[in-house]
């Protein structure tokens, strides 16, 4: 992917957009101008050889014996983006030159687990291919299955919505147009046409752009009626209902400086770290809240609002936003913080399911503001349901 990009290895700042500004003369003027494309073209697999590669195994693992999921998410963010590159066809391009797109992703949706235990001794096969197309945008399909006893088991299925980007990364740049083949292809792209759908319904029905339903201002009512002391509620004076912990006290926060190594290729800090750090920790809000060790079942709506730049501090916020018997929300926040300036900028935003083995005690939210942030739980909890039947 170096090759493709036409970069030299080592960490030079600033340089990128120096290097490639010769390459926007190849870029089309309109999508027309390119050959359509079909899934197939842009199909590809790996291994990941955990089980002879024992220095990887290391990188894997987690202090129980399993799989770290954040670092297979990090793995399936830059396949998909592989991928992409694949697919991409442009006949204005000269032979030898580097490709003038540059690929970024815009959110990761419908992140499903199956009740596969990944082993970290055991070869992972990587697979995905682009599903569909907008203009400038791209949805890839990754797979994540492992060879346990001889036989390919399925962990995970992800999809990747990423966007072309000129070579400079200053504007957007028109893709190939894609063309199903066959009965599966055309199935895939219904579904990835329907999930394109929902994307843009969810967000037009979203709590910032609509108030809450009747159904949902109901459920306010009634939090606020349990967590009041109803012999005077007007005093404002909150009571915990047993079994339950308010909404704030379930937040674990960390501080990381992000180092050149955390680079993608444009010299920004490359997404699937950012996801990686989120997962765990959204892992350990899970955890202790259920105080047992929570099971990752669905990853919906991971954003990415801003791009971070190397050395920049970044701030993750994990949060237990809403409970369902033994089922838990959690949402993180990644927000830049300059110290110079004392300003907090919001970068991506991570929504995850879990399931503990125990009910767990139900979270209430005490201000308006977190009452939001319960229902838009709820919102997310009922779709990886919905979507895991």
């Amino acid at each position: 992917m170096t090759e493709i990009m036409g970069l030299t290895r080592g960490y030079q700042p600033l340089s990128f957009n120096q290097n490639r500004n010769h390459l926007l003369q190849y870029l089309p003027e309109s999508q027309n101008e390119l050959p359509t494309r079909c899934m197939q073209d842009s199909f590809d697999d790996a291994i990941i050889p955990l089980s002879t590669d024992y220095d990887l195994q290391d990188k894997y693992v987690t202090y129980l014996g399993y799989i770290r999921l954040g670092r297979i998410m990090e793995d399936m963010d830059f396949f998909a983006v592989w991928c992409a590159l694949k697919y991409l066809h442009n006949p204005k391009q000269p032979i030898g030159e580097p490709t003038p797109y540059v690929i970024v992703t815009v959110l990761v949706d419908e992140v499903q687990f199956t009740q596969v235990t990944p082993k970290p001794n055991k070869d992972i096969r990587i697979s995905g291919e682009v599903t569909w197309t907008g203009k400038t945008s791209m949805e890839i399909t990754v797979w994540l299955e492992q060879n346990i006893d001889g036989y390919w088991q399925r962990i995970t299925c992800a999809v990747f919505v990423m966007v072309a980007r000129n070579s400079t990364n200053t504007g957007p740049a028109f893709v190939n147009k894609l063309v199903p083949n066959g009965e599966r292809e055309i199935e895939m792209y219904k579904r990835a046409e329907a999930r394109a759908s929902r994307r843009k319904l969810e967000k037009s029905d979203s709590l910032i752009n609509k108030e809450p339903t009747s159904d949902e201002q109901t459920l306010i009512h009634d939090i606020f009626i349990r967590t009041v002391d109803t012999t005077d509620p007007l005093l404002g004076r909150r009571i915990l209902p047993p079994g339950c912990v308010w909404l704030e006290d379930t937040t674990l926060t960390s501080n990381i400086f992000s180092h050149p190594e955390d680079r993608n290729f444009h010299n920004k800090i490359f997404g699937g770290f950012l996801m990686r750090q989120a997962l765990e920790l959204g892992w350990l809000t899970a955890y202790c809240h259920c105080k047992h060790r929570p099971i990752l079942r669905y990853i919906s709506d991971i954003s990415f609002k801003q791009p971070v730049n190397v050395g920049s501090l970044l701030r993750l916020t994990g949060q237990v936003v809403f409970t369902e018997q033994n089922f838990i929300q959690v949402v993180v926040h990644a927000e830049v913080f300059d110290p110079m300036k004392s300003t907090t900028t919001t970068t991506n935003s991570f929504h995850y399911t879990f399931e503990a083995n125990n009910i767990i005690s139900s979270v209430m939210p005490q201000s308006y503001h977190e009452s939001m942030m319960y229902i838009d739980g709820k919102r997310h909890f009922e779709q990886a349901i919905r979507n895991s039947n």
